[in-house]
Order: C-alpha cells, then sequence, then structure tokens
C-alpha cells in the first residue's frame, strides 16, 4: 500500500472512531479554524500519493485547496510578458477571444482603448499554453481528472481597476453552467495568481461545500452599472452562505470544482489584477445535449457569437465549439 494510502487509512480509522473526531486544518488565507469531517466517500480525488489525506479531505468538503508558490516567478514573468505583446498587437493568435471591459476607457498597454479584462482561447498561443502543460499544474490535475488530461477552456484574468461602476465584479457563478460535457467530478480549475491578489483588487470569493450541490440555474445579474459579455451568475442562490476570499500571492494556486459557486469583487486599486487559468477535464468525459436545459442561454449566446466571428450555421452545436478548443495535454484521447 502507498505512503498516501496508509496515511489515508489511519486519517480515516481515527475519524470512523468514537465521537467521530474532526481534523483541524487552514489551507487559505480566508479559512481559520475550519473542521473538516469525515465524508461517507472520496468522491472528488484520486489517489496519486501526491495530495495529503488532509487535502483529499478539504477537497470533498470544501471544493477547493490553495496550493502555495507552486508556479515559478520565472513562469509568470514569461507569460506576463506574451500578454503584454498582445495587448501591443505585436502576435495574432487564431482563435484568441479579446475581453474588454464595458466601462474602461483606459486601455494597460495600448492608449485610447478599453481596457483588456480577458483572454480566452490562447491555445494556439505557444508560450500561454505552456501554463496548460506545466509538470506541477498536471501532477496535482491528475488527482481530479485521471491520467488523461484535456486542457479545456484557457483565460488570462486582467481585472482593471474599477471605473466606479463596479464592473470589474465578476457574479457569483459555477463553471458548469459553460460545459457540455460530463461529469463534473471529473473536471477542476487550475487558477495562478500572477501578482498578489487582495480582496482589494478581487481576489476570488468562493462558498465552500456548494460543489456538492447541483447546477443551477444562470443569467446577467441586474446590475445598474452594467455587466460585461457572458458574466453569468447564479439566479437565486443562498447569499447568507458563508463565503472565503482567497487571498494569494504570487505563484500561488487553487483548484476548484466546476458546481463550486464563486465570483470575485471589484478591483479598488490603481493597478491591473492578473491571473491565468486552466480548466481541465478528464479525457475520458463525454459531451451531453444542454437542449431543454438551465443551459440553454449560454448555449445560443455563444453559438451566436460564433456565427457573427466565424459564419457558422445551425448544424454547429454547443458541443462543437468545445470539440474544437480541447487540446490533450497527458495521457490519451479517450473520448473528449
Amino acid at each position: 500500500m502507498s505512503r498516501a494510502a496508509d496515511r489515508l487509512r489511519v486519517v480515516l480509522n481515527h475519524l470512523e472512531g468514537p465521537g467521530h473526531g474532526a481534523i483541524g486544518a487552514s489551507f487559505t488565507s480566508g479559512q481559520q479554524n475550519v473542521s473538516y469531517h469525515h465524508p461517507q466517500a472520496l468522491r472528488y480525488t484520486f489517489d496519486t500519493d501526491l495530495l495529503s489525506p488532509e487535502q483529499r479531505i478539504a477537497y470533498e468538503e470544501d471544493g477547493f485547496i490553495l496550493i502555495k508558490n507552486l508556479v515559478s516567478e520565472e513562469d509568470i514573468d514569461r507569460f506576463r510578458a506574451e500578454f503584454e505583446r498582445i495587448c501591443k498587437r505585436e502576435v495574432a493568435v487564431p482563435g484568441l477571444v479579446v475581453m474588454r471591459d464595458v466601462a474602461i476607457a483606459k486601455s494597460e498597454f495600448m492608449p485610447d482603448q478599453k481596457a483588456v479584462s480577458k483572454l480566452q482561447d490562447f491555445v494556439e498561443d505557444p508560450e500561454l499554453f505552456r501554463y496548460c502543460a506545466l509538470p506541477e499544474i498536471l501532477k496535482y490535475v491528475e488527482c481530479f481528472t485521471g491520467p488523461n488530461i484535456m486542457a479545456m477552456h484557457t483565460m488570462l484574468i486582467n481585472k482593471p481597476p474599477d471605473a466606479g461602476k463596479k464592473t470589474s465584479r465578476h457574479p457569483m457563478h459555477q463553471d458548469l453552467h459553460y460545459f457540455p460535457f460530463r461529469p463534473a467530478d471529473r473536471i477542476v480549475c487550475s487558477w495562478t495568481a500572477m501578482e498578489r491578489v487582495t480582496r482589494q483588487n478581487g481576489c476570488l470569493v468562493v462558498i465552500p461545500g456548494t460543489h456538492k450541490g447541483t447546477l443551477l440555474e444562470h443569467d446577467y445579474p441586474e446590475w445598474e452599472g452594467g455587466v460585461n459579455k457572458m458574466y453569468h451568475g447564479v439566479r437565486n442562490y443562498d447569499s447568507s452562505l458563508p463565503r472565503v476570499h482567497l487571498e494569494m500571492e504570487k505563484g500561488d494556486t487553487v483548484f476548484f470544482h466546476p458546481i463550486l459557486i464563486h465570483g470575485s469583487g471589484m478591483n479598488q486599486t490603481q493597478g491591473f489584477r492578473k491571473a491565468i487559468s486552466c480548466h481541465y477535464a478528464s479525457a475520458d468525459c463525454y459531451y451531453i445535449d444542454v437542449e431543454g436545459t438551465t443551459q440553454e442561454n449560454i448555449a445560443k449566446e455563444v453559438h451566436e457569437i460564433a456565427e457573427k466571428k466565424y459564419g457558422v450555421d445551425d448544424s454547429v452545436t454547443f458541443a462543437d465549439t468545445w470539440a474544437v478548443r480541447g487540446r490533450l495535454v497527458q495521457g490519451e484521447r479517450t473520448s473528449l
């Protein structure tokens, strides 16, 4: 039996003993004195000899774990330099989606243009796509997806200083809303801070334990200052549930489940707040038809964008738009 499995058995035996004891642990700057109780089964992780028993139980209970100082400063600086090249239009990336904040007039690198708030689908940029294949990232991803790993959705988020309309906020949402593939438990997001991330510049906010629920209805929130394109939010969730603010240092990385409700606050500083992320899925996952589900609205919006940008017709499905984005990063492409 592996060392990790041995430790896990000891921990679980302890938890199942008299009184059903609990493990106290603190994995993020926003968590203090959190107790993790033994779940019925370890549903969300695999034993790869990497995650400790405490980390596996924390993910079971909370739906996320934060790993400190995982990505090197050198790599992050290279990603930042490539982002700047893209903003300055020194390089053209096929399929790249450049999103701009609806209320920000001043760009970071280009004068008199709306600020680039996000790059999506940078899979054709070799430098940025290196993030998705970093061994230090993939060894953790394998704990959630298994050995056959697809990089499905890539983003570099550049949260701009808020212009006073609060449009730099990202509404509370579940990432699975955007994905027509399942099972959800074999999908995970890796989100790495490219600089210090605090409550002041709009860190991630998560509601621990919500990954145990179901995919909820999403739509644009009714914000008076406006909402950025495709920034859907959960409708009618329990806003009284306790939240955790994930303050992180450069290189820190959080891994989280696609049903976990999360978002981010507005950037109240004068600087831009950067992070890079990738959603991974097991290559054994499969596509689903979202017709008649709560995902119909996002599927329709994606199709309208694809029709306008690429001239696609109705024969192209929501699943098709994802199949062309996915890239194998480890193992075999068995299904997706």
